[in-house]
């Protein structure tokens, strides 16, 4: 699917055997958020969310060598519990918007929208994205970089797996 700019959209789908209110608690619950939104190699550092249009889930990510890494996501839609839409981006400990540090190209805001759909006793989930406000190295760095991206949700996706079945 081509999003804003024809760049080809990001889009991850995923199936999950819990109810769609559990899985929308996972999104919009911080305390929850923190038991799987960080990949394996990092570890929580805290978080502020304030789950409102307008509002901002502000996370902390600890490197293995200590070094924090911070990111947000900026709230513009809430349909519990079926859709989230929200704009993420690096972010500086005071949530400022900056540089993603693992390419300097990397756009600075990307679209997000997760729907949840039911399925019976489970839950269907698909998460798009694309970026916005990007220049054309932005864009071709976003392109290039999806395979790494897909490879990256799945790892935080089988953590989430885990914390429903867990509770």
């Amino acid at each position: 699917m081509v999003g804003k700019n024809d760049v080809p959209e990001f889009v991850i789908e995923r199936e999950f055997s819990a109810p769609r209110e559990l899985v929308w608690k996972c999104w919009t619950d911080a305390k929850r958020l923190a038991r799987w939104w960080v990949p394996g190699q990092f570890s929580w550092g805290g978080a502020t969310l304030d789950l409102r249009v307008g509002g901002m889930f502000h996370y902390c990510m600890r490197w293995p060598d200590g070094r924090d890494m911070w990111g947000k996501f900026v709230y513009h839609e809430i349909v519990a519990p079926e859709r989230l839409v929200f704009v993420s981006s690096s972010s500086d400990k005071d949530g400022g918007i900056t540089r993603a540090p693992w390419f300097a190209d990397w756009p600075l805001e990307v679209l997000n929208t997760l729907v949840l759909h039911d399925a019976g006793a489970k839950t269907k989930m698909r998460l798009s994205a694309h970026p916005i406000n990007a220049n054309d190295a932005e864009l071709k760095r976003f392109v290039m970089a999806q395979p790494g991206m897909s490879q990256g949700f799945g790892g935080v996706f089988k953590q989430l797996d885990q914390l429903l079945v867990d509770g």
